[in-house]
């Protein structure tokens, strides 16, 4: 049921100059500058403001970026702790003091079903009420849409408990036992460490993903990769290809109890179990790893290092006053590479998939995608005129998914829709002189 929101009223027009799909960070910073440009436009979003930071996060949940990096367009952090990070009630109630800020013409609880080009021009929108069409639409629902579940899953017996980390609360919240965690992204990694805090005994497979340093050389490592321009490097000047940057896992830490690094070595020396990535299950309860737990672990410590040489680097270069910081030694090896688990004599219960999402744009029918079904745009502007990307991970630079940079480019896609709803003005204007001539 649609249900009207306590912020611009309404119309139960079904044409618009503009419609955006999705309420999240990025379709309201849309609606906060199509309001600066007087661009009459709707905001459908299927769920509600703030859905997913309220329901799709564990109980523990807070930011890795800290405070000061929560810049919606008009509308920066405004807290007293801004080198600090807002644990998942505190994301709500910016994102919902966000939204009662920007007053969108929001419609909540409405899925778009198709999107569609109309032969007569614009675009046609098919929702769970009824039809709208616009002449331009903005597709700012990220890239985050389906749980990865791998096909795996299927061969655990049912007396384990599975589970997504989209799904996971608190430890309390599982079966008593033991738990493994699949995945070292940064969910998998926040998760083990709940857990492991809890003095759950938990076991982690340990995948690719890189790790960063959180405090360095006196300052959050963010801050210095702020200063040092990190941030503002676009797509298209990264030195990895766009494809890499866009999959990849995101660097693991944490900004739980005021933000501190995650190191799985650590966690080892401390009981936690580690292995390498799931290669096979045998007999419903036998997980057979890959022999790459050294390589996983030392390939996000090269990661961590560099990061790490960069920053010292910026501080040479511009003759910065920093205290020093002792050359880092890994806490612990891998005596030998576990081959296999059994769950069942190991007392498991659980397992959590921390396997991250994939995306899912079947219900538009639009070309704007490649060969591998990924959304082709330059900056948010698609190949087919009045049809926009906005809020996919690396969509323009590294904050373009994210609070510190997602308005930035909700501006700049706003602006090419004026340019081009001026320029239909225009033609039209011209044609009916032409007209009347």
């Amino acid at each position: 049921m649609t249900r009207q929101t306590p912020f611009a009223p309404v119309s139960d027009q079904i044409h618009w100059p503009v419609i955006v799909i999705g309420g999240g960070q990025a379709g309201l910073s849309a609606s906060y500058w199509l309001q600066q440009h007087s661009i009459r436009h709707l905001v459908l979003e299927k769920h509600s403001v703030g859905h997913a930071w309220r329901n799709n996060r564990w109980d523990s949940f807070c930011l890795v970026t800290p405070n000061w990096q929560c810049r919606l367009p008009g509308f920066p952090y405004d807290g007293n702790d801004p080198n600090g990070f807002m644990p998942r009630d505190a994301i709500v109630d910016y994102i919902e003091r966000y939204a009662a800020f920007v007053k969108p013409p929001l419609l909540q609880g409405v899925t778009v079903e198709t999107l569609q080009q109309q032969d007569s021009g614009g675009y046609e929108l098919v929702t769970t009420e009824g039809r709208f069409t616009a002449d331009q639409v903005v597709m700012a629902v990220n890239g985050y849409h389906v749980p990865n579940w791998p096909r795996l899953s299927e061969r655990l017996p049912t007396s384990i408990e599975q589970l997504h980390s989209s799904d996971y609360k608190s430890p309390e919240a599982l079966p008593a036992g033991e738990v493994l965690v699949i995945g070292t992204g940064q969910s998998g990694c926040q998760i083990a460490e709940d857990l492991h805090l809890a003095r759950r005994r938990v076991h982690l497979c340990v995948g690719r993903a890189p790790r960063a340093p959180r405090w360095y050389r006196g300052r959050d490592s963010v801050d210095w990769l702020e200063r040092m321009g990190t941030y503002d490097v676009s797509v298209e000047e990264h030195p990895e290809p766009a494809w890499d940057l866009r999959h990849k896992a995101n660097h693991y830490m944490t900004g739980r109890d005021g933000g501190r690094e995650i190191d799985l070595r650590r966690f080892a020396l401390e009981g936690m179990q580690l292995y390498g990535r799931v290669a096979n299950i045998r007999n419903g309860t036998h997980l057979i790893f890959g022999q790459d737990l050294k390589q996983n672990l030392d390939a996000a410590d090269d990661t961590y290092c560099r990061i790490r040489e960069s920053i010292d680097r910026y501080i040479e270069k511009n003759d910065i006053q920093a205290p020093s910081e002792p050359e880092y030694r890994p806490v612990w090896e891998p005596e030998r590479e576990p081959r296999e688990l059994d769950l069942k004599a190991t007392g498991i219960t659980t397992v959590i998939w921390a396997t991250g999402f994939h995306s899912d744009f079947s219900w538009v029918h639009l070309p704007v995608f490649d060969g591998a079904g990924e959304p082709v745009h330059q900056r948010g502007v698609t190949p087919t005129p009045g049809a926009y990307f906005l809020g996919l991970p690396w969509l323009h630079t590294w904050g373009s998914g994210r609070f510190a940079s997602v308005g930035d480019d909700a501006r700049h896609i706003v602006e090419v829709i004026a340019n081009r709803a001026e320029a239909a003005t225009e033609v039209s204007s011209s044609e009916q002189e032409a007209i009347r001539a």
